[in-house]
């Protein structure tokens, strides 16, 4: 009897492990150079347990917070092989539950894996709004926000399986990149499509599919030699995060005793960053404050939580088999914990890249951002990031073609000071080139879906420095204007992404003329830059425009090409003899927009609105 009462003692304290609910990561793989994993461990008074590993796996450190419901216990996996490995739990020296947990195998090469780069042309779309490819998870029994595809801020129903389904249409474009907005669980009981409020860091949205699919989402990409780019956010969480609903630590994120509920909005001032003489205080309002009232900002000071966000990054990587990432909000964050955690990622997967959110109005300030500036060395700091964004272009690009004459700088002279400030930065090539995104109004709204702009607009996207970017629905012609609708006009669904949709965009013979026009074209031109090196990796050199003629050349040793974009209405002759540095001895090339042979030997015409592409 007294040996059935302790059999059943051990059994009922083995039983209080079962509300262990969390371990995160939840398997790590063998072979890795971030070999110290840090396991964070969730349940009811989880901390009252002593934890050891019953064999081959190190225990180097145990974390206790103020906390009883966590754990964090790092591990040391050097040299340790593949396998399953059991976590005990200890109470009074004695057993009293246990825990598998697994080391597994990397992909064969993983850590050399080839990020994307200006040979790719990356295509942004936003999940919930592109193609419903599974209706049975639009809405989940787990989630809050049901589908109200009626709304135009609320859930569409757009999916992981629609993209897969629709990837042909994203290789026949001329795509070789995917940017998906955020696909990690976000379970506000609004605006929840945004997905940039996330509830759960290792689990993508039931209502985008499960883990797997988004796997699969890759190896069905990788199959078309197209990458897959994760939207991931490190600035902020979801106000409904589990770990938010039951902080680890107090400092897990940003309090203001002068906020309620402990929110102060961002001042948004991202120039107190580096600015010398800035004072603490303003420092602290931008990077400290809340990007809103459901994003609780996260605070990369804390070891716990810049370890948290560094191994979950390089987790999904490894799980997903991802090519990059894209960072929200990028120059928000701590700026010391946020080149650290870039700085691991890479040096994992050196071959990588990650391109960071850094939303400035002038090249030395967001080239402050890119890895080596020599201006953020001024003030010794090195944000260890391959890529910027570049919206000092953005912002000529959305005037300067309503500029029909050129001033002092007006019109293209925009474009070209732009150009002139290359020098700033110290990886031109990794330089994000766009004209929109889910953020801004649409091109196509702003210049009324006129053709011969876009043509310009694109033209210059996809031939200038850099990694282009294009935004889903562009190559339409699709408007949107969130000044007059809010967010949800620039974020419209993919015409045919759903059953029953009148038109279907993602077929030849279900566009419209108009459609077909903006899809042609871009088609075209996005094929032709696959194959052309110059435009991948060439130099630049630009002429200072003349009557809002813009002409510009990159080259390599082997090829060249020319670039004419004509922004004045009226039809303009160029004089060729200016441009012979580059012309050369070359008598004459093609057109890639017009397929026609252009001489090249005394002077060009130029039809007015026109844009083109000559490859000599």
């Amino acid at each position: 009897m007294k040996n059935l009462i302790a059999i059943l003692m051990v059994f009922l304290s083995m039983t209080v492990f079962a509300q262990v609910e969390k371990i995160e990561p939840p398997f790590w793989w063998a072979g890795m150079q971030h070999s110290e994993v840090q396991l964070m461990l969730y349940g009811k008074d989880i901390a009252q347990y002593e934890v050891a590993f019953s064999n081959t796996i190190q225990i180097t450190d145990v974390v206790k917070t103020e906390n009883p419901n966590y754990l964090f216990v790092t591990i040391n996996t050097k040299n340790v092989a593949t396998g399953t490995y059991e976590l005990q739990f200890l109470k009074d020296k004695k057993i009293v539950g246990k825990q598998s947990y697994d080391l597994k195998t990397r992909r064969d090469n993983s850590a050399a894996r080839k990020g994307f780069d200006s040979s790719d042309l990356i295509y942004l779309l936003m999940p919930d709004r592109f193609a419903n490819g599974n209706s049975d998870n639009d809405s989940t029994d787990d989630t809050i926000e049901e589908v109200n595809r009626a709304e135009l801020s609320g859930r569409h129903g757009g999916d992981i399986q629609g993209i897969i389904n629709h990837l042909d249409y994203l290789d026949e474009l001329g795509v070789t990149a995917l940017w998906s907005t955020p696909l990690l669980e976000d379970n506000e009981p609004i605006l929840s499509y945004h997905t940039y409020a996330q509830s759960d860091y290792y689990k993508i949205d039931p209502r985008y599919g499960s883990n797997d699919d988004y796997k699969r989402l890759a190896s069905e990409m990788h199959e078309r030699d197209m990458k897959l780019i994760m939207d991931y956010v490190t600035n902020h969480w979801g106000s409904k995060h589990w770990m938010i609903q039951d902080l680890p630590t107090k400092d897990w994120i940003h309090y203001w005793d002068s906020g309620e509920d402990g929110f102060q909005r961002s001042s948004y001032r991202m120039t107190t960053q580096f600015d010398s003489n800035a004072s603490e205080a303003d420092k602290e309002a931008c990077m400290n404050g809340w990007f809103d009232t459901t994003m609780p900002d996260i605070n990369q000071s804390n070891p716990l939580v810049l370890n948290y966000l560094i191994q979950n990054a390089i987790w999904w990587v490894e799980f997903a088999d991802l090519d990059g990432f894209r960072v929200d909000t990028y120059s928000y964050n701590d700026k010391e914990g946020i080149a650290k955690w870039t700085k691991a990622i890479m040096d994992e997967y050196p071959n990588f890249n990650i391109a960071g959110e850094v939303w400035m109005h002038n090249q030395a300030q967001m080239a402050y951002w890119q890895k080596d500036s020599k201006i953020g060395a001024i003030d010794n700091y090195n944000s260890h990031l391959p890529t910027v964004m570049d919206f000092t272009l953005h912002d000529a690009l959305i005037v300067m073609f309503s500029e029909h004459e050129q001033g002092w700088d007006k019109g293209m002279l925009r474009a070209y000071e732009n150009f002139a400030n290359d020098f700033l930065y110290p990886d031109i090539n990794n330089i994000l080139v766009f004209a929109g995104n889910h953020d801004t109004n649409r091109i196509n709204d702003i210049y009324k879906a006129d053709l011969n702009t876009y043509k310009m607009i694109m033209t210059m996207v996809a031939t200038v420095r850099g990694i282009p970017q294009v935004y889903y629905g562009d190559e339409l012609g699709t408007g949107g204007n969130k000044d007059l609708k809010g967010d949800g006009d620039i974020r419209h669904d993919f015409p045919g992404g759903w059953k029953g949709d009148q038109i279907n965009a993602f077929t030849a013979e279900g566009r419209t003329p108009g459609q077909t026009a903006f899809f042609e074209f871009s088609k075209k031109i996005f094929n032709w830059r696959k194959s052309n090196s110059a435009i991948h990796i060439g130099k630049t050199m630009q002429f200072v425009p003349e009557n809002n003629v813009f002409v510009y050349f990159r080259y390599t040793d082997d090829e060249r090409v020319m670039v004419v974009i004509n922004n004045n209405p009226e039809t303009q002759t160029l004089k060729l003899n200016r441009f012979k540095e580059m012309i050369t001895s070359h008598k004459s090339g093609r057109d890639i927009i017009s397929e026609q042979q252009i001489s090249l030997e005394n002077t060009l015409l130029v039809a007015g609105k026109t844009a083109m592409i000559i490859e000599f």
